[in-house]
């Protein structure tokens, strides 16, 4: 499995014929509507190349589910299976339809499966009240992705034994887990950790998250796994 990080939570899994993109976001449409809140690092363009079969978008916030983004991969001749929870769901298929593309509404305990590759939408604890994450097995590995979440009790009982990794926001604000709780959080999990959402509006250093097993990750690059 190929994973590509494109900055805040935004990933790139490509594999054996499938490529899912989890939340996007390569525009400025935050910066137009919060000036503090401009990106460090300018959008790599050559993404909006990629031919997704998958979106999933965990919740409704702008740098998660982005139009200006999303425009570049939904329209009316694509054939792309978006798995939205709640209030994405609703947003995106009312903005881009298309008859071709199949919207899914990705809510808490629903699961999917596409091209050989199993979704599962879990718990996350965040101000958008039907935010997700999402389990992704696929090759035999676990991968979990947090979306932007608090540490919560009841996430864990969503949670299979075994994790491989763990993608998880570390920056400490806008309800997400700072890099105390995300360290706890994760050695509760026992994966290896990919820590996120750190960077593009902020000078924070993910290096200063002090999990042991983590792998920091770099702008636009593959992710190499351990």
């Amino acid at each position: 499995m190929k994973i590509t990080w494109l900055g805040q939570a935004g990933l790139l899994f490509e594999s054996d014929g499938i490529k899912i993109m989890i939340d996007p976001y390569l525009s400025d449409s935050v910066e137009a509507i919060q000036p503090h809140f401009w990106r460090r690092v300018p959008v790599d363009e050559s993404f909006f190349e990629i031919i997704p079969d998958v979106i999933v978008l965990t919740h409704d916030h702008l740098d998660h589910t982005d139009p200006d983004t999303l425009k570049h991969y939904l329209g009316e001749n694509t054939e792309v299976c978006v798995l939205a929870s709640g209030n994405a769901w609703d947003k995106v298929r009312k903005a881009f339809g298309g008859i071709k593309n199949n919207y899914v509404q990705f809510n808490h305990g629903t699961e999917w499966t596409e091209k050989g590759v199993r979704f599962k939408a879990v718990y996350a604890e965040h101000s958008d009240n039907c935010a997700i994450g999402v389990l992704i097995a696929a090759q035999g590995k676990t991968y979990y992705v947090t979306g932007d979440t608090l540490y919560n009790e009841r996430i864990f009982s969503d949670l299979p034994e075994h994790i491989d990794y763990v993608f998880l926001p570390v920056n400490g604000v806008g309800n997400n887990m700072n890099m105390t709780d995300a360290k706890r959080f994760c050695e509760r999990i026992g994966a290896f950790a990919v820590p996120m959402h750190c960077g593009l509006f902020d000078e924070k250093d993910m290096n200063c998250f002090e999990y042991e097993n983590k792998i920091v990750p770099e702008f636009y690059k593959e992710i190499k796994l351990i």
